[in-house]
């Protein structure tokens, strides 16, 4: 530390070159020191599945429509309420991998009427229920596997 006097006093100056000196000796030694340093995590590298792994099976998705009049289709089939929970049973209490389904309904129909659809569906052992309106349609040739959207 130095002090000089001036025309304007006494003035005094801080010699900082000693702290850089410092400061880059110190980030040297944690640059060489930190990869040596031990790490207490393991890593877990995902491993590649196995190639004799089934495909699943080309499923047909399985589409519940109510129209405005109120007519439930199953299929493109006209159908009956208690005779819808019968069918999704059948279907869903089988060998199906995808145990979901689509209800499609008019945007004019009170969600109520939708409702009733959803709660016979869970009940039926539906596990994925996704709702369309009127205006969705399949992809071409009127086919498209669920896991594609």
């Amino acid at each position: 530390m130095s002090m000089t006097v001036g025309k304007k006093g006494v003035k005094s100056d801080i010699n900082i070159t000693p702290y850089i000196d410092i400061l880059l000796v110190l980030l040297i030694i944690f640059m060489t020191v930190a990869p040596m340093k031990p790490h207490d995590h393991k890593i877990r590298i995902p491993q590649p599945a196995l190639s004799d792994t089934k495909k699943p099976p080309n499923e047909p998705i399985i589409i519940v429509e109510m129209d405005l009049d109120k007519t439930v289709r199953f299929q493109n089939k006209p159908i009956t309420l208690n005779e819808l929970e019968t069918q999704l049973t059948k279907t869903f209490n089988g060998q199906r991998i995808f145990n979901g389904m689509f209800i499609r309904g008019d945007q004019a129909l009170q969600y109520g009427d939708i409702f009733v659809l959803l709660d016979i569906a869970k009940r039926s052992g539906a596990k994925d229920i996704a709702l369309l309106d009127k205006g969705y349609e399949h992809g071409p040739a009127g086919g498209a596997s669920p896991g594609s959207r």
